[in-house]
């Protein structure tokens, strides 16, 4: 099977006109490939994955070769590692002990690619249907908890329209959704796109540029151009720069309140649009009527929308947990404990499927540094700070530890509340299981201080447990040092 770079490129060839003979002689590939990927309508990754072919033995040693070829983009010509050297020195230095032809091959592709990229060059004149996309950080409260939103804003600087949608992170997925969101909203695709280099689809490094696998399915789908900024060069994208704050200012001031983000994000590009009947800072006419330029410019949308999702494999614990990111746990069943899944990520949901592609659940997708577990009340926490009558019935207190129901039912509304509003803030950052325990060794003797039950809720989250001691502490010490006496 050919790389997604080549799929690519046979698309766009495609676009230009190319003849099929000749994009298969200059791509090396046959001409019933070319013909196929001319034709396919859908590049979406599929839940069931077929086994990778075998690693090479070169694999771990190519990021050491690479950074070798682009410090050599900085000496003479006469200067530079040949393929026979790079050999040598991964031998002498490095311990491989592969073939050198293996090493030729790599060599001679990279330093192909590096001069490719070398002679590219970011057009700062903006035609209509081309793009920027970048992203920026706000606060939003979403069921009575404030939380950190990542917003993508794609501006189009032709006629400083900027179209914006919220998630929780800034991975290839949540790029990808936005971007088909806004795409569908404007009924076409961009010609092309510019990137900043800390965006989640891809980065460009010196003169090496690389994208993620989703996102370069994603743009073969949709047949457009990219490119990434050079690192430090706010410069090259400037439009989006200042859509991105001007965003945040008109649009996001005072900090919205919603209940679910995706509901927000249908209304929000209606909104983003209202913001286009000014005029355009420097041609003087309404930026909707230059938008429309940039609209009938743009190429048609394929017969097929995409599915915005990376998918993976991953293996469940004992007792049938798959851990995503390290820290985020989506329960499967004990059943299904120590078995290979696979599991499809998108922006907001995380779907698992058996090697076979049947479904097994679908959650929605965890971000952040607190551990989480798609088990946990959390979300029904948050809404009944809102609605504290629904206590007795609620999930939450059936999932927390019975010495810490008993004194919840104990107290009084206002008490209550304050509790509840207390698991849910500390639960955001320590996790929802590490809190309850430190609330039900805290709360003996009523509402506990909420430093407290930070403090020991980070404890247990990080594995260190309370802290005890040999001898009981003498408090003396203190009444001596405050007494007028002393």
């Amino acid at each position: 099977m050919i790389g997604m770079s080549t799929i690519l490129s046979i698309r766009r060839r495609c676009a230009d006109g190319d003849s099929v003979a000749e994009i298969a002689r200059e791509e090396g590939v046959s001409e019933p490939t070319v013909r196929k990927y001319r034709d396919m309508e859908d590049f979406s990754p599929q839940p069931a994955k077929r086994r990778k072919a075998r690693a090479s033995k070169l694999d771990p040693y190519k990021a050491t070769i690479d950074s070798w070829l682009v410090e050599d983009r900085k000496r003479r010509a006469k200067q530079r590692h040949t393929a026979t050297r790079i050999f040598d020195r991964l031998a002498a230095e490095c311990g491989y002990d592969g073939g050198y032809t293996t090493v030729q091959k790599y060599v001679k592709e990279k330093k192909s690619q590096l001069k490719s990229a070398n002679g590219q060059f970011l057009k700062l004149e903006w035609a209509p249907g081309e793009a920027q996309v970048d992203f920026g950080v706000c606060d939003f409260r979403v069921l009575g908890v404030v939380r950190e939103v990542h917003y993508l804003v794609v501006t189009f600087p032709f006629s400083n329209v900027s179209l914006a949608q919220c998630f929780w992170g800034e991975t290839s997925e949540c790029v990808c959704e936005g971007l088909k969101a806004v795409f569908e909203f404007c009924g076409g695709v961009p010609l092309r796109l510019v990137f900043d280099n800390a965006t989640g689809v891809g980065r460009r490094v010196g003169e090496r540029v690389s994208a993620a696998d989703t996102f370069e399915r994603f743009a073969a789908h949709y047949g457009f151009e990219f490119a990434f900024c050079n690192p430090a060069s706010g410069n090259e994208k400037g439009a989006v720069e200042n859509a991105v704050g001007a965003i945040r200012r008109n649009l996001f001031v005072p900090m919205p309140r919603v209940d679910s983000l995706r509901a927000y994000n249908k209304r929000l590009l209606g909104k983003c649009m209202a913001r286009a009947g000014k005029p355009h800072y420097l041609k003087g006419e309404p930026e909707s009527r230059l938008f429309a330029e940039d609209a009938a410019a743009m190429a048609g949308l394929p017969a097929k929308p995409f599915r915005a999702a990376r998918v993976a494999a991953a293996k469940t614990d004992k007792y049938g947990d798959a851990v995503i990111d390290g820290r985020h746990r989506y329960p499967l069943g004990p059943e299904r404990g120590q078995r290979r899944v696979i599991v499809e990520l998108g922006a907001f949901e995380a779907s698992f499927y058996e090697p076979d592609g049947s479904p097994i659940a679908t959650f929605e997708r965890a971000y952040g540094d607190a551990p989480t577990r798609a088990s946990d009340p959390v979300s029904q926490l948050a809404l009944l700070c809102r609605k504290p009558g629904g206590w007795r019935n609620s999930a939450v207190r059936a999932s927390i530890p019975e010495s810490l129901s008993r004194a919840m039912d104990a107290m009084g509304k206002a008490d209550r509340g304050a509790m509840l509003r207390m698991m849910r803030d500390v639960s955001s950052s320590s996790g929802f299981d590490a809190t309850v325990h430190a609330m039900a060794a805290l709360s003996g003797g009523g509402v506990p201080s909420a430093a407290d039950v930070a403090l020991s809720a980070a404890c247990i989250a990080g594995g260190r447990g309370s802290i005890s001691y040999d001898d009981a502490p003498d408090l003396g010490i203190y009444d001596a040092a405050f007494s007028k006496e002393a």
